[in-house]
């Protein structure tokens, strides 16, 4: 169902299932790792109203939740390298406290854990919203400039709303139905939700 790829590696698919809602892989090499990304395969979509939280575990540290997956998201872009910002609560810990029985073989070889476990999506949404700004934590560079920041959000508009319009360039003079501003909000925020503001960055 999932598939993963870490930046200059070979795809991986070899994930390890713990349970029905629970399952992980294993990143050999940990400390040279800069981004990973991770997707569904598109065999087994996810049950109506459910995604996947995706947490990244680092030897001694604990559980980082990182973001979400659904079937509206299939795959996410996470900067690993420098964003982690200390273990999840206790209980995500228990949650996953299976992947921690792997802990002395981890601390050898430093390899990481990336577990997704399937719950509601609402129920991942409000563990996002627990998490620092999304802002500040995975995108120091826009934050610290609200201006570039801003600027960066009016863009990603005008190119969205720019594949609506037919017979011409965008202009002051185009009437722009407000469902259309709509959707690319909700997308937006879903976005941000899970990876935070990184794309506007990549040019998502």
């Amino acid at each position: 169902m999932f598939g993963c790829c870490v930046a200059g590696r070979l795809l991986q698919t070899n994930i390890i299932q713990v349970d029905e809602t629970h399952a992980y892989f294993e990143l050999p090499n940990a400390s040279t790792i800069n981004h990973v990304c991770v997707f569904l395969l598109g065999s087994v979509p996810f049950p109506e109203g459910f995604g996947a939280a995706v947490h990244f575990f680092w030897p001694g540290k604990g559980f980082q939740l990182l973001g979400m997956l659904s079937n509206e998201k299939p795959s996410a872009i996470f900067r690993l390298k420098g964003t982690y910002s200390g273990p999840t609560s206790s209980a995500a810990q228990n949650k996953f406290s299976s992947f921690s029985s792997v802990g002395p073989d981890i601390q050898q070889d430093v390899t990481a854990i990336l577990g997704l476990s399937i719950e509601p999506i609402s129920a991942i949404q409000q563990q996002l919203e627990l998490l620092p700004s999304a802002v500040s934590s995975s995108s120091p560079g826009l934050a610290r400039e609200p201006i570039f920041l801003a600027e960066r959000i009016v863009k990603h508009l005008f190119n969205y709303v720019s594949g609506f319009i037919t017979g011409g360039p965008l202009s002051p003079d185009v009437a722009i139905p407000m469902s259309v501003i709509q959707r690319w909000y909700e997308m937006f925020i879903s976005k941000v939700r899970a990876g935070g503001v990184g794309f506007l960055e990549r040019g998502d």
